[in-house]
């Protein structure tokens, strides 16, 4: 037996409202130690005394055993005199101090859990709010912290004897599990007059008949019809006006979502993990999905369920939903039963909802795989609020706002950028509350009080000037951030680094230090600053935004008033309109111009016949990737100048597909000759670069990327010249992660902290 040793200890990170206070009070037991742990506003804190072998063996386990929802950042311990403790407990949370801790985000049911909601014998038995420290609720219950049930949406229900047991049992695992819960005294479930499981048994009746049920989640309201239906799919896009843009699909198992999918090993572990996003998957051709769940699209997006609720529903259906987010038009998600009612009435035929308040609306993420790793296009649910930890301080407290469309907030302190759940388009009202009440909260939560605030450099996004009202009051330094910059730095957030790289960065749509619109731009860059090293080359844009809206005119504005065009199918569709729009772009008036590669993705697919208006952003460049055959490995050529800024001719591949559309060539192999040909046009500039510059890494950001055939191909190309290649994997590619980059430009780019 050594000498008897006492320490204390602080450990930081997500370890609050995850069962790590029971888990120290159960390791201290076994060991025989005595002590203490508790909760404060900086984390967990705790003293550990016993055998000087019993507390090694104490701190060893710390982490290498931590509950399955925990992520440790640091463990400090501290050698103090024995003061002949003899037990060890469970301490109360001081109030106040600085919120220096972490919340979890919300977790899918744990196995534990799904066995006590499927056995007869269990008193939760087919109890939709079962939960325990290793799942269930976290984000979108808490109003602050330290994480405790009062600061929670549970806190109105008061726990019965049964529950209040399990709760201050150390050897149960509900012990100190903030939202436990049962029949006797936890949330009911309700639809019309029927609770409990009277409400499932009709909700699955109602889906077995058409109908569109509204169903409560766990950040909000969704929209569920039966997916092999094709009427009730029919009739919920009708009703929800969303033309074309895909649905989600709810699976029971991963057996089911192998049946409609090709289901890799990385896309398997994001389906059952515990954070449950929509993954995007390859389409089986037989899957039973009624076709208007993903029109003409060749991957559907499926996620697994990741509540009590959604299991028992989806068990009792036995058979895949449309599970898409409940809201109207372009508004955000719903989460309020009130306004449920109210704006969800002309849709929904009945609503399935319960009465556990949500604090936090939280959308689905959504993600996709690429090269043996998961890739977030939206991060949401299940991943905010925990942060992404980059690799330099914050030395100030940063409040970045984000772009307008995809929009997410970042506040930054220390090494932790606390990015937000998805927001939204912020082009109404609805999504401008959720922006400005959510950067409330993380301030609240976090205790971050912002002196920087870094803003995209559009003078009218709704991001920018409530950026630039905050500054007003001389409390708050405004900093602005350039979109393609924010793209680059993004990326290399996402990978830790710091640069300089080459940046590749194409989107639609990024107002330009020269206040034209960019989006197809090389930037040498690192975190503090870029320059502009090569670009598309600029091209009109008639009718400015009704371009973006109708991508047949950027067709007009490529092909120009000189080309003999009559033959063209494009042309004879729009013949009314051709030559007033052409002499649009050789005017200038009305028509901007853009350096934007989304824009040429829209001219070759009005070209291609894929679409010439589009109902969602980015859906005629998506459908053109859906077209194009990837077999193919020819590419077109595009002309690079040797000026500086390079430049890249967009004309030359539309000259392309043009020529190879008269001589009859297959729109799937034309399609893909012309990604091919881009990706090439980024190896060659970036070659050029290289000899010019000596970088020889690549970061690859902006909405263009989420293209995966564009994607592989340009990574492929790099790494065959040699390049190093970044790509996003934490965070979105496209603008829901540009309030990462603008946060670490602008910690980057500012004094030192003020005294």
């Amino acid at each position: 037996m050594g000498q008897r040793v006492r320490r204390e200890a602080r450990v930081e990170g997500v370890v609050q409202g995850v069962g790590f206070r029971p888990f120290v009070h159960t390791l201290a037991r076994r060991l025989g130690l005595a002590g203490h742990v508790g909760n404060d506003a900086d984390g967990v804190f705790l003293a550990v005394e016993g055998s000087s072998e019993g507390v090694a063996r104490f701190l060893d386990a710390l982490k290498a055993e931590a509950p399955p929802l925990a992520v440790i950042d640091r463990i400090e311990v501290t050698e103090v005199p024995p003061l002949g403790a003899a037990r060890f407990d469970i301490l109360p949370s001081p109030p106040g101090g600085v919120a220096n801790t972490l919340v979890s985000a919300d977790s899918a049911t744990c196995a534990d859990c799904l066995r006590e909601l499927a056995d007869p014998g269990d008193r939760r038995y087919r109890y939709p709010f079962v939960n325990c420290t290793n799942c269930g609720p976290r984000f979108t219950i808490v109003r602050g912290v330290p994480y405790d049930r009062p600061r929670t949406t549970m806190a109105g229900f008061a726990l019965c004897r049964d529950c209040a047991r399990e709760y201050a049992d150390p050897a149960d695992r509900r012990f100190h599990a903030q939202p436990v819960c049962c029949p006797a005294c936890g949330p009911r479930l309700r639809l019309g007059t029927a609770e409990g499981d009277d409400a499932l048994r009709v909700a699955v009746r109602l889906l077995g008949e058409g109908r569109v049920l509204a169903v409560k989640g766990l950040g909000g309201y969704h929209l569920a019809v039966a997916a092999a239906s094709e009427p009730a799919a029919a009739a919920l896009r009708s009703r929800k006006h969303r033309e074309d843009k895909p649905f989600a699909i709810m699976v029971p198992d991963l057996a089911v979502a192998g049946d409609l999918c090709e289901v890799d090993p990385v896309a398997e572990r994001l389906l059952t993990g515990r954070r449950r996003p929509i993954v995007l998957l390859p389409r089986r051709r037989a899957a039973p999905v009624a076709p208007s769940v993903a029109p003409g699209n060749r991957m559907l997006g499926v996620l697994l369920p990741y509540t009590p609720l959604h299991h028992l529903l989806l068990t009792d259906f036995a058979a895949p939903i449309v599970l898409t987010s409940a809201n109207v038009s372009d508004e955000p998600i719903v989460f309020r039963d009130d306004e449920a009612r109210d704006r969800l009435s002309g849709i929904a035929d009945a609503f399935l909802t319960h009465d556990r308040p949500i604090h936090v609306r939280t959308d689905d993420s959504v993600a996709r795989t690429f090269r043996g790793r998961a890739q977030l296009q939206r991060r949401s649910r299940g991943y905010a609020p925990e942060p992404v930890v980059v690799g330099q301080d914050f030395r100030r407290h940063v409040l970045a706002c984000g772009a307008e469309l995809k929009n997410t907030f970042c506040l930054a302190k220390g090494r932790h950028a606390f990015l937000s759940h998805h927001i939204g388009d912020l082009e109404n009202y609805e999504t401008l509350r959720s922006f400005t009440e959510g950067i409330e909260h993380f301030g609240r939560l976090f205790d971050i009080a912002p002196e920087i605030v870094a803003h995209d450099l559009h003078p009218e996004y709704l991001s920018t000037k409530y950026a630039l009202d905050l500054a007003e009051s001389g409390t708050v330094e405004p900093v602005g951030v350039q979109h393609h910059h924010a793209h680059i730095a993004a990326c290399l957030a996402d990978n830790a680094e710091s640069g300089p790289v080459l940046g590749v960065a194409f989107d639609g749509t990024g107002y330009g230090t020269d206040h034209t619109i960019w989006g197809g731009e090389f930037l040498l860059a690192d975190l503090a600053g870029f320059r502009r090293v090569g670009h598309l080359e600029p091209v009109r844009m008639p009718g400015g935004t009704a371009a973006v809206r109708q991508p047949w005119r950027m067709a007009a504005a490529y092909l120009g008033a000189t080309d003999d065009t009559g033959d063209l199918d494009v042309v004879r569709r729009h013949a009314r309109e051709w030559p007033a729009v052409v002499s649009m772009a050789a005017s200038g008036v009305n028509a901007p111009l853009t350096s934007s590669a989304g824009r040429l993705f829209d001219a070759v697919a009005a070209l291609l016949g894929v679409r010439d208006t589009t109902n969602y952003e980015g859906q005629a460049a998506i459908e053109l990737e859906q077209l194009a055959d990837p077999a193919v490995r020819g590419g077109y050529p595009a002309g690079i100048s040797a000026a500086d800024p390079v430049t890249v001719s967009g004309a030359d591949l539309v000259k392309s597909v043009v020529d190879d559309l008269r001589a009859g060539r297959a729109v799937d192999v034309v399609a893909a000759r012309f990604h091919n040909g881009v990706a090439e046009a980024i190896r060659g500039v970036c070659a050029r670069l290289r000899e010019a510059t000596g970088v020889g890494t690549v970061a690859l950001s902006g909405g263009v990327f989420q293209n995966v055939l564009l994607l592989d191909r340009t990574v492929d190309l790099l790494e065959g010249r040699g390049f190093r290649v970044l790509t996003h994997s934490r965070v979105p590619t496209n603008d829901g992660g540009v309030s990462l980059g603008q946060a670490v430009v602008a910690a980057n780019t500012t004094g030192p902290v003020r005294q």
